[in-house]
């Protein structure tokens, strides 16, 4: 079993483990189903596809290909290597 301890804020950290399992991310939300007065489920909150439709579109940008795409990328990787 994993535990973690509640501060006097009310908040606690998930464990390792339990992010690592569940797939957690910094910046994830995580929903809390109470079944019973001594019984809370922690599950992760996805987005579906439609709920993520037009989230890159910004207003007034020109369309991009994939090459320009592409090259985008590389260049990012590059700096981030440097």
């Amino acid at each position: 079993m994993v535990t973690a301890t509640l501060t006097t804020k009310g908040q606690i950290t998930i464990p390792k483990a339990v992010r690592d399992f569940l797939h957690l991310h910094s910046g994830d939300r995580v929903a809390f189903v109470m079944h019973d007065r001594l019984e809370a489920v922690l599950t992760p909150v996805t987005k579906s596809v439609d709920e993520m439709f037009g989230i890159l579109h910004k207003p007034g940008q020109a369309p991009r290909t994939v090459a320009e795409m592409n090259a985008a990328v590389a260049e990012r990787v590059r700096r981030r290597n440097s």
